[in-house]
């Protein structure tokens, strides 16, 4: 009977361990959880200066003011800083089927980082982490362009008019027009030498003078890396093809984009349809996703 006692006892020793150390590997595994996600934690104080900053720039002028009316019209500023990461399906589709880009990609609106996954090849992946461009694909060809120029050229068109509040972008009236039946209020974008990879680069925005919306706008490319004796490619127009509201704020459904012209409404040949889907914000992401991950080649070094 002892014995049996002593058995007993030891089994109740033995299971008493286990479960403390099965709890202990659940903490464990919840703690490693957290660890593996990174937050939006832009204070709403740093958020509010920054609008507020933005806000007292553009209204000392009439082009600041029109910026401003768009801002507002497409949900204003800070809810574009409020929301958390920005991820999208952006697809580029040339209209000869040259160069076609087609990627999901997440941007960090506040500090401009980028991560894209191929839509063909997910592992394929290439992204901007603020400082650094590289690219890691799966072979030669899964990204058949300049992955450096494009990891944020896709948000000059979705983030319109947001990612022009910043420092450094100078704004120009111009003459009101119509473009497509409607009045438009028409503001000029160029840039302080040194500011972004091709400062030389300018957009011309239609803002639709009833409903305050981007109805399309003009620009150029100026990549220095295209064109390393100056000059830029011939101006193009992007008019937006249809919107949609995501957590307030309102983005285009898709784009076409011609070349510029002096005629009517200054579309050219129709040159590209873009696709913009699967929007959303997300308050988190992996932990050091816009890094560069092991295996990646450094672009611009």
């Amino acid at each position: 009977m002892k014995t049996l006692y002593k058995l007993l006892g030891l089994f109740l020793v033995l299971n008493l361990v286990a479960c403390k150390q099965t709890a202990k590997e659940e903490v464990d595994t919840t703690t490693e959880v957290k660890t593996t996600e990174a937050n939006y934690d832009i204070p709403d104080s740093w958020i509010q200066k920054r609008v507020d900053a933005a806000n007292k720039r553009l209204n000392t002028t009439e082009a600041g003011k029109v910026l401003w009316s768009a801002m507002e019209a497409h949900g204003g500023l800070n809810k574009w800083y409020s929301n958390g990461y920005f991820s999208f399906h952006f697809n580029y589709a040339p209209v000869n089927v040259k160069g076609i880009r087609d990627s999901y990609q997440t941007i960090d609106t506040w500090s401009n980082k980028a991560r894209h996954n191929s839509i063909t090849d997910p592992t394929s992946s290439f992204g901007w982490d603020g400082e650094e461009a590289w690219v890691k694909p799966k072979d030669s060809t899964s990204f058949a362009y300049d992955t450096q120029f494009w990891a944020l050229t896709p948000l000059y068109f979705s983030g319109q008019p947001f990612v022009l509040d910043g420092e450094g972008v100078n704004l120009e009236l111009l003459p009101e027009q119509e473009f497509q039946g409607t009045m438009q209020k028409v503001i000029k974008a160029t840039y302080d030498a040194g500011v972004g990879s091709a400062p030389d680069d300018y957009y011309i925005l239609y803002v639709n003078a009833k409903t305050n919306l981007v109805d399309a706008f003009k620009y150029i490319v100026s990549y220095p890396e295209y064109f390393p004796n100056g000059g830029h490619a011939p101006e193009k127009i992007t008019v937006t093809q249809g919107t949609t509201t995501v957590d307030g704020i309102v983005f285009a459904t898709g784009f076409k984009t011609y070349w510029s012209t002096n005629d009517k409404d200054g579309l050219g040949e129709y040159i590209t349809k873009i696709d913009v889907s699967d929007i959303s914000f997300s308050p988190t992401v992996e932990e050091n996703f816009f890094s560069k991950p092991e295996g990646a080649k450094v672009l611009n070094k």
